[in-house]
């Protein structure tokens, strides 16, 4: 792949950077695929125990649709499927922790992978904005995945000011939606700290609850309290020991 750098390394990590930075990182037809497959692989491989996004460059992690290459809607012609929705690890059945590593802009279509994160760290100096209506065009896929990480009010502030606002890496940090903010210069390794450390995890543990909490989003309440149920089940039938040490210092559910 040339459009994303692919490492897997013996700590279980699979490290995707977005390798577009003359285009800021912005997504085509060839990005999507890449994508597609990349969760594909992921979802099914068991040495990939967390995955970290990050990009190349310091302008930008992404922003968003290459407007000028684009991307081919005619691939998904009849099936209302969104084919930008191929970014997403959770849109494609994927439950491996992402961890996001956010420098420079982010926008309107970067939010497909910011949206299914499940960590999101900041260098000083990344913001993020959905510039859709100021070119005319309606924010709404992006948007309304958004609302499901911050408040209501954030999400419309972003969507309807466009490009003529932009949120702060420190504002994020105060609604929640990016966990913590360091150096530029620590990004990276910070971002790769957080995953090996949960990859030191039990992985069927966190595939399991990664999902049960996703998939609440969708539930009430209750059915999502018995979906978890089921789920912890899984990871842990009952009758059997629930950690066995290992010799990487973490534990495997038995």
């Amino acid at each position: 792949m040339k459009s994303v750098l692919v490492t897997l390394g013996d700590d279980h990590v699979l490290t995707l950077t977005l390798n577009r930075p003359d285009r800021l990182n912005a997504f085509n037809q060839e990005v999507l695929d890449d994508f597609r497959a990349i969760w594909d692989f992921a979802a099914v491989t068991d040495d990939v125990h967390v995955v970290v996004l990050r990009a190349q460059g310091e302008r930008a992690f992404s922003t968003g649709v290459d407007v000028v290459e684009g991307y081919d809607l005619a691939k998904e012609p009849l099936k209302q499927v969104d084919p930008a929705a191929y970014l997403s690890p959770k849109f494609n059945q994927c439950w491996k922790p992402l961890v996001c590593a956010v420098q420079g802009m982010a926008a309107g279509g970067a939010l497909y992978w910011l949206n299914e994160a499940d960590i999101i760290i900041a260098g000083e100096g990344a913001t993020f904005f959905d510039p859709h209506v100021t070119f005319g065009m309606t924010a709404a896929l992006e948007p309304i995945g958004l609302a499901r990480r911050i408040p209501i009010g954030e999400v419309l502030r972003m969507a309807l000011l466009g490009n003529d606002e932009r949120m702060s890496a420190r504002r994020a940090h105060e609604i929640g939606f990016v966990s913590e903010v360091v150096p530029r210069d620590q990004l990276w390794s910070r971002a790769q700290d957080i995953a090996e450390r949960i990859a030191r995890h039990p992985t069927v543990a966190v595939q399991q609850t990664v999902r049960a909490i996703w998939e609440s989003l969708d539930s009430t309440r209750t059915q999502a309290l018995r979906t978890g149920l089921l789920y912890v089940q899984v990871a842990t039938p009952p009758g059997t020991s629930r950690t066995q040490p290992t010799t990487r210092g973490g534990y495997e559910v038995r």
